[in-house]
């Protein structure tokens, strides 16, 4: 009888995960994910209809904290800082509020973004950055909210929001130049100790070329002023595959010596262990 029971649980359960209704959200979530230059930029909203309701100064109230959507909190994100209306927003992601008025809207970067709508107490504290700009009328009405980026080049970009009859469009300027000149100095100055270190780890962990592993090794320590343990653990290895077992001993002893500095105790023990197993005729 349990037997048959639980049998006929499971067919039940199974029976109500297959049932579960579907339906379309009345106000439809969009993502937008654009390049700007070398930044990446995303907007998560919802899009509530108009349904033959009026929206500004109705639905919508003039004056109000509005925000920007429906439902989870209308979010942006810059990966990098970018300038708007001459100050400097700085990367990560950010609640858009607004405040609609008949001629002009104030547009809000607000740091906190896990409220469903607005907050319950709103910080002036959380505000990163705030601007004002004009409201345009549109000839023919959008039914959905829309939030995009438009007249995108390689420097900025235009952050655009309009429904109804409403238009408003507010610049953005993306670090470009900066960015690329940074990519463009470290590439031509050559690889950095990280980038000698990952190439000779993987000709060790591949067995594809120790002599020129040691090379890539020796090269990572050169270019480190700290010589890390890590580093260090791996020239012992490959000295000791490569047959040189008091080399790899003496290097082993300068890897444990800054692991014991630094307390990681992973690598403490395992230089020790390799110490004693080199050291055995």
């Amino acid at each position: 009888m349990k037997k048959i029971i639980f049998a006929l649980a499971i067919l039940i359960s199974q029976f109500v995960t297959q049932a579960q209704i579907k339906t379309p959200q009345s106000s439809p979530r969009a993502i937008v994910s654009q390049m700007v230059g070398l930044t990446e930029v995303e907007l998560n909203y919802s899009r509530p209809g108009a349904k033959g309701r009026p929206v500004f100064g109705n639905l919508v109230p003039f004056g109000k904290l509005w925000r920007t959507g429906a439902n989870e909190n209308t979010t942006i994100s810059f990966s990098d800082d970018v300038i708007i209306d001459g100050k400097t927003l700085k990367k990560g992601k950010y609640a858009l509020y607004t405040v609609p008025r008949i001629e002009s809207w104030d547009i809000i970067f607000y740091t906190t973004t896990d409220n469903w709508g607005l907050p319950q107490a709103f910080n002036e504290a959380n505000v990163a950055l705030k601007t004002t700009v004009k409201e345009e009328a549109l000839s023919k009405p959008v039914e959905n909210l829309t939030i995009a980026i438009s007249n995108i080049d390689t420097n900025a970009a235009y952050l655009d929001i309009f429904w109804e009859n409403s238009f408003v469009t507010l610049k953005f300027e993306v670090p470009t130049q900066k960015t690329a000149m940074a990519s463009i100095e470290k590439v031509l100055s050559g690889p950095a100790a990280s980038d000698y270190y990952a190439a000779a780890n993987f000709l060790f962990q591949t067995s594809t070329d120790l002599a020129k592993s040691l090379v890539y090794v020796n090269k990572s320590l050169e270019l480190s002023k700290d010589k890390p343990f890590w580093f260090l653990r791996l020239k012992s290895l490959i000295q000791a595959k490569q047959g040189d077992k008091s080399g790899a001993i003496e290097t082993a002893k300068l890897s444990l010596e800054a692991a014991e500095e630094a307390k990681n105790q992973d690598y403490v023990k395992m230089n020790k262990d390799s110490i004693a197993e080199w050291s055995k005729k």
